[in-house]
């Protein structure tokens, strides 16, 4: 008997350099994608930053909202869609992460990638990857989209187009804090 899990799709705007790049030369609302196991977003997977003021120096890195480059925002756009998957789709979703975990050291950042993606040619690495292209690649893997992109020409925004409800849309930050707030209140009932 399967019952249903649910995977999260982070999207978001920061107001750095790179980003604001990013949204000018895509016009994207949103510049960066991550991916989460869990509602409160404890752990987000995904490509970025190694260091919080390096963007030039990319990796595959767990991600945080109190941490790294979204610690220095008072506000933080983003969305968050939740996809209800089953057991065995979330079974394998975890596994590829868990590949990705496992094997960080091996993974880089696809710059290359990134550059193509501005003049829409198609490039394609087993270990390099933009935030867009992993998120991408997880749910493709996983058979739960198909986007019919090449997986570097993903950008942020067309994962709004993979089927999912929209948990929250607004500041990340402020709904960080709630879900916090939240989980703090049942703890102290408990």
């Amino acid at each position: 008997m399967s019952s249903n899990k649910q995977i999260y799709v982070i999207l978001t705007r920061t107001n750095t350099i790179l980003s604001n790049l990013i949204g000018f030369f895509s016009k994207s609302k949103y510049t960066h994608a991550s991916l989460s196991l869990d509602k409160n977003l404890n752990s987000m997977f995904s490509f970025g930053r190694r260091q919080t003021f390096n963007p030039f120096i990319g990796c595959f890195r767990r991600e945080c909202l109190d941490e790294g480059i979204y610690a220095l925002h008072k506000e933080l756009p983003g969305i968050v869609i939740e996809l209800t998957v089953t057991d065995e789709e979330y079974k394998l979703v975890s596994e590829i992460i868990g590949n990705f975990v496992t094997n960080s050291d091996n993974y880089k950042y696809n710059y290359i990638g990134l550059l193509n993606s501005f003049f829409c040619i198609e490039t394609n690495f087993e270990d390099r990857f933009l935030c867009s292209e992993f998120v991408y690649y997880v749910l493709y893997k996983s058979k739960l989209c198909d986007l019919g992109i090449p997986g570097n020409l993903i950008k942020p925004q067309d994962l709004l187009k993979v089927k999912g409800k929209v948990l929250y849309e607004g500041d990340l930050i402020q709904y960080n804090y709630t879900i916090k707030r939240m989980r703090g209140y049942v703890e102290a009932i408990a």
